[in-house]
């Protein structure tokens, strides 16, 4: 019965970050349609907007819902958060006007930006500490499959767009019932509710854990800036670049196909030889293939060579910082610092889309597009060298006054 529980977790957390990693695709494999036909008008500094609005609302989500899952428990915030996205996902193509088009967008965001947290908090809570980043990893390649799907269905789609918000959303609600039925409270967040714990935001910020939190969220925002920003133009970026429309959907696929390679990859590296060593490597050699690709690359076989060894190290590079916060801090305060560390993320989220579809707009995205992600790498790779080696373990991290001799302990070390 435990091992079933387990695994039912296990897929259903998947198939939630699953969704958001189609969604995101599904606007970024849509825009250039949009943009194409003029559908509701949309120009450029539209699709930018409504790229920009949908992010803020996966912000306030991540932030406002994160730390309410420390109070109130993971099980019905996961629920219907899903919920919510799922039915806004489905009435964005009826939208009458680029505006509404937006409000949808950022409603659907709300309920997105609780689902990964969420979900990397209790796969987190149902595996030893040992393998906290291998859980971030292999719920986060659904993230990726999702995306591969979408790129999948928007190749077949081609003109009719709107098939992919009407996909997500019915994946979604069908999701619902079946996570009410077999998905579970975490037992970590049972535990420490009945020992009446609780770690809130100023203890994030205290010499306990300020610089753990400072780094995590720095690496978060420079990792969900080149996730967001390269699934979001990265079709629009090819072709600027001069390649055609069909090799530049492509692309996105072959990208996140190495998304999901390297999440595999770099878990079980990691379990073995710590996050913070493997997250350095992972940041510095994406740093090195970004700013490849501002090189024109006529050959096909090493273009598309090029783009999957990208997705392999920078996607999972932003994951390794989700395990590195599953594992440094305690049940009580687990949901909160994950929530928080996305949503600081998503302000990178929010401004990677917003700065190239700002060069987009300038005619100069290829190549300063790849030049901005290189440099987003180099300092997402500084933030992580900020981080200290994973020698606490959940124990000694259990939660103490602010006041109390040992958080006075940890701070003078």
């Amino acid at each position: 019965m435990k091992t079933s529980r387990g695994a039912w977790t296990a897929v259903l957390c998947w198939l939630t970050v699953l969704l958001e990693g189609y969604d995101l695709v599904a606007l970024g494999a849509t825009i250039p349609t949009l943009l194409k036909s003029g559908y509701l008008g949309f120009t450029a500094a539209g699709a930018t907007a409504v790229a920009t609005v949908s992010l803020i609302g996966v912000a306030v989500g991540a932030a406002g819902l994160g730390p309410l899952t420390d109070r109130f428990g993971r099980r019905v915030l996961l629920i219907g958060s899903v919920l919510l996205f799922s039915l806004f996902t489905l009435v964005t193509p009826l939208a009458p006007n680029v505006a509404t088009f937006g409000v949808f967008r950022f409603v659907a965001g709300l309920g997105l930006g609780a689902c990964m947290p969420v979900a990397l908090t209790v796969m987190s809570e149902n595996l030893p500490a040992r393998r906290r980043a291998s859980a971030s990893t292999f719920t986060m390649t659904g993230y990726h499959v999702g995306a591969v799907l979408t790129s999948v269905l928007a190749l077949s789609a081609k003109e009719d767009w709107h098939l992919l918000f009407y996909g997500g959303g019915v994946i979604g609600l069908l999701a619902v019932p079946l996570m009410w039925w077999k998905l579970p409270e975490s037992a970590a967040y049972l535990a420490a509710r009945d020992q009446h714990e609780r770690v809130g935001l100023k203890d994030l910020l205290s010499g306990r854990f300020r610089r753990i939190s400072i780094a995590v969220w720095t690496g978060s925002f420079m990792g969900l800036l080149l996730v967001y920003g390269l699934n979001t133009w990265l079709p629009q970026l090819m072709r600027t670049a001069g390649y055609p429309i069909s090799t530049s959907i492509t692309l996105l696929l072959v990208l996140n196909i190495g998304a999901v390679l390297g999440l595999v990859l770099a878990g079980t590296i990691a379990d073995r030889f710590g996050i913070r060593p493997i997250a350095r490597i992972w940041f510095g050699a994406g740093a090195v293939l970004l700013a490849a690709l501002s090189l024109k690359i006529p050959n096909a076989v090493v273009l598309n060579a090029v783009v999957l060894l990208t997705g392999v190290f920078v996607f999972s590079a932003q994951v390794l910082i989700y395990g590195y916060v599953a594992h440094a801090f305690p049940a009580s305060a687990r949901g909160t610092a994950l929530g928080l560390t996305s949503a600081v993320g998503r302000l990178g989220s929010i401004l990677g889309p917003f700065v190239t579809g700002a060069l987009v707009t300038a005619g100069v995205a290829y190549p300063w597009g790849f030049y901005f992600f290189a440099v987003v790498a180099g300092l997402g790779l500084v933030a992580v060298l900020l981080l200290r080696g994973e020698t606490r373990s959940e124990e000694r991290l259990a939660p103490v006054s602010a006041g109390s001799p040992a958080t006075q302990e940890n701070s003078r070390g």
